[in-house]
């Protein structure tokens, strides 16, 4: 096939769409980014899928929201992981559509007026890439930055668990222990009745502030002559969403900042807690897991470039101390999941006598010192 002849078949995919964002198109770019199936030996599967109830018996003494019964931990590799979890973070791509077509749809534009309809295969490529990029980094549903929505399942990506034991030098059997606590954890939270509809709210609020202004985007494409450059510029990372110059009102940021750094850091400290006697190598697991926090993924960076929705996870640290005091000081870490209102702000992450007096001094059981 000549350069020509793929980047035709590249944009006819490109126009062949229905809905706000092209699925099928997301699933072809996912598949070809996660690549084959790694098989998973059978006796380690087995071991992964027991952990789920090692890991609710560590948690129930320390979390006090309810755990339910034991639910069923999958024991997966990246393409399954990839493959189930594609449209979980639809509620984020999906807003976009509308912004899309809008920066688009300039009739003083002809350049700009002649691509949009390439807006839901546009957002069709960057979900699947962002999902293909998580599948090779991804340990969990504990560890997107941005939650996975709509699965009711519990995941372990076997063998990026295995390389973030072997990577660091850590005790396997540990790490697998520690990352089932973590799944379990934010499996807990996310069924939280309020918790999954507050992230979607605040997504979709943060969405209706983007702006698209498509003059860089025709800028790029009216100077290239290289049919080729037009692919490499799809397939990255940024891809063509990254070219759309997204503006957003940055006062909507914080609060879903503040809710995943809430949601993390609440999951460190239950998981610190419950395997403090029972796992050695707990301090240099938490101290490679942040670390490889600090440092955002590409998935992340497509969120990044696409509409400026930087998650800055290190506010997850932050949010750890906190929770660690409120324990301390009033054994009220409950309230923080009572309602939307008493997750912590992102400036009360480091101010917990400020969450007390804005949250605890409503409730008469739980008076602050």
């Amino acid at each position: 096939m000549t350069g020509d002849d793929s980047i035709f078949g590249k944009l006819f995919e490109l126009f062949q769409s229905s809905g706000p964002v092209n699925w099928r198109l997301a699933d072809e770019v996912r598949k070809s980014l996660v690549g084959a199936a790694e098989p998973i030996e059978p006796s380690l599967a087995d071991e992964y899928a027991e952990l789920a109830v090692a890991a609710q018996m560590r948690l129930d003494p320390v979390m006090r929201l309810p755990l339910g019964q034991p639910g069923d931990l999958q024991p997966v590799d990246g393409t399954v992981w990839a493959t189930d979890n594609q449209r979980s973070f639809a509620y984020a791509i999906e807003p976009l559509a509308g912004k899309f077509g809008a920066g688009l749809a300039d009739p003083s534009n002809p350049m700009a007026a002649m691509l949009a309809p390439m807006g839901p295969a546009v957002l069709g490529m960057q979900a699947g890439t962002m999902v293909g990029f998580m599948a090779h980094h991804t340990l969990g549903r504990f560890d997107t930055g941005l939650p996975a929505l709509g699965i009711e399942r519990m995941y372990l990506v076997v063998p990026n668990v295995e390389a973030f034991a072997a990577d660091h030098g850590l005790d396997r059997r540990q790490v697998r222990l520690w990352a089932a606590c973590h799944e379990v954890a934010n499996h807990v939270i996310l069924a939280v009745p309020w918790v999954a509809s507050r992230i979607t709210a605040l997504t979709a609020d943060f969405a209706s502030s983007v702006r698209f202004d498509p003059s860089k985007l025709t800028e790029t494409l009216q100077g290239m002559n290289d049919p080729g450059a037009l692919e490499g510029m799809l397939g990255g990372p940024g891809g063509l969403a990254g070219l759309l110059g997204g503006e957003h009102d940055p006062e909507r940021l914080g609060p879903i900042q503040a809710l995943v750094a809430s949601i993390e850091g609440y999951g460190d400290h239950v998981v610190r807690l419950a395997l403090t006697e029972v796992a050695p190598d707990l301090d240099r697991i938490e101290e490679a897991w942040r670390r490889r926090r600090a440092e955002p993924n590409q998935a992340e960076q497509f969120l990044a470039q696409l509409i400026g929705l930087k998650l800055e996870r290190r506010h997850a640290g932050d949010a750890t101390h906190l929770f660690a005091e409120i324990e301390r000081r009033w054994a009220a870490i409950d309230r923080v999941w009572s309602s939307p209102e008493s997750v912590p702000t992102l400036a009360e992450l480091t101010d917990p006598v400020g969450w007390a007096a804005r949250v605890l001094l409503t409730d008469p059981l739980a008076e602050p010192e």
